[in-house]
């Protein structure tokens, strides 16, 4: 494209000097050959008065009066009336041109030059105008390499932008030429690169959860299995069984949640439900695994509390911190219900060391951890108590306790109030 360019400019300028040139050289030929005429014609008329003058005064017009009167380079004939034609100078060889002026005594006077004289004025208007048009062509090669590169250039960096783009890196260059046209294409494919780098980050932060956030589920449905398999008691095993059941239930839940937020965090499914059932259902669920490692997990609070929410979110976010507190905490983990103006808290506290004060403002940060985890967890359970219009907090550093709060039902015109346990 560059070398296309290159040629398209030249290809203009050698037009136009070509027609303006060789239109320039006839109508300096013809205004020098002209000139030339002109001037013999001036001197000849110079001549006539000179002759004129020495005739009135009775003088006698030979070669060596006049010689003065006549340039070293000119051929001049003068013809008196009634004698032989004077003649000075030295006659032109080939061709010439000439003025000749009449008197008023009948003597005629005529001038001559070679053309030669005129041919090499000529040459020097021609050489000029080479010499200009070859300047002109130089600064046109110039302008148009340089016209080439501005156009080519850009175009190049836009091929190489979107092969990058197509070979899966979608960082925008935010790269603009000066060119109304080019920036407009820049200005896509830097749209494009923006919106597969949020599909990108989007599909990479979703496989992240997904993993991190089933682990959990399948961890304690594993445990349930684990106990179906060594009791031999039937009742047992139909109990073990309905509560895996259910855990296979609010694991597709979660898998079906994950996707919702994943197209849009604001797609919300919240109901009205009972926080003691999710609260009872999270004890029941993680109290083998903290009797297999010699602790307790506990709730109490007020009772009977109604939130509005999405239950398998909720159990999701309770289960991803009674999950921490077996982790990194110790002894007895305590989950409390209580109300706070319209809302409803649930708080999950443990005997731990709590969070270091230097990650207590960045705990919720994705990838941010003091534990050698992959700091993902309390994250993604923010983000879907936030999906519910709830929000999850860190109120105590040590002991650690943290806060999902949630909007609170409002409670049927006569109802009595609930008791505290």
């Amino acid at each position: 494209m560059r070398r296309r360019l290159i040629n398209s400019i030249l290809a203009v300028v050698l037009v136009v000097i070509t027609v303006f040139g060789v239109s320039l050289v006839i109508v300096e030929t013809r205004a020098i050959e002209s000139g030339a005429r002109e001037r013999l014609q001036s001197e000849a008329a110079r001549l006539v008065a000179v002759v004129e003058s020495r005739l009135v005064a009775g003088e006698r017009v030979t070669a060596e009066s006049m010689r003065t009167s006549v340039p070293g380079d000119r051929y001049v004939i003068i013809d008196l009336v009634g004698e032989e034609p004077l003649t000075l100078g030295k006659e032109p060889e080939g061709g010439v041109i000439q003025g000749s002026e009449a008197g008023a005594r009948g003597e005629v006077v005529t001038v001559q030059q070679s053309r030669d004289v005129i041919g090499d004025e000529v040459g020097r208007t021609l050489f000029i105008i080479l010499t200009v048009a070859g300047l002109a062509v130089i600064s046109a090669i110039l302008l148009a390499v340089r016209q080439a590169r501005r156009v080519s250039a850009p175009l190049t960096d836009l091929a190489e932008a979107a092969e990058r783009l197509g070979s899966g890196d979608p960082r925008p260059r935010h790269r603009r030429y000066g060119v109304p046209e080019l920036d407009r294409v820049a200005d896509v494919l830097d749209a494009s690169a923006e919106r597969i780098a949020r599909m990108i980050t989007a599909e990479r932060r979703l496989a992240a959860d997904a993993s991190h956030q089933l682990r959990t589920p399948l961890t304690a449905l594993s445990m349930r299995l684990e106990e179906i398999i060594v009791t031999e008691d039937p009742e047992i095993v139909k109990e073990e069984a309905a509560i895996a059941l259910a855990q296979v239930e609010r694991l597709t839940d979660v898998v079906q949640r994950l996707l919702t937020n994943s197209r849009d965090p604001r797609l919300g499914s919240a109901v009205g439900f009972d926080l003691d059932e999710i609260v009872l259902q999270q004890v029941e669920e993680w109290r083998p695994a903290y009797r297999a490692v010699g602790r307790a997990v506990v709730h109490s609070g007020k009772p009977r509390l109604r939130a509005v929410g999405t239950p398998g979110a909720v159990s999701q976010v309770l289960a991803t911190l009674v999950e921490n507190s077996l982790m990194h905490g110790a002894g007895t983990v305590a989950l409390r219900t209580r109300t706070a103006g319209n809302q409803v808290v649930v708080e999950v506290t443990d005997a731990g060391p709590g969070v270091p004060p230097v990650l207590g403002s960045r705990v919720f940060e994705r990838s941010v951890s003091g534990r050698n985890s992959t700091g993902l967890g309390l994250a993604v359970a923010r983000d879907l108590a936030e999906a519910d219009g709830g929000r999850l907090e860190l109120l105590q550093l040590q002991p650690p306790v943290f806060a999902l709060f949630l909007s609170r039902e409002a409670e049927p015109a006569g109802a009595c109030p609930p008791e505290e346990r």
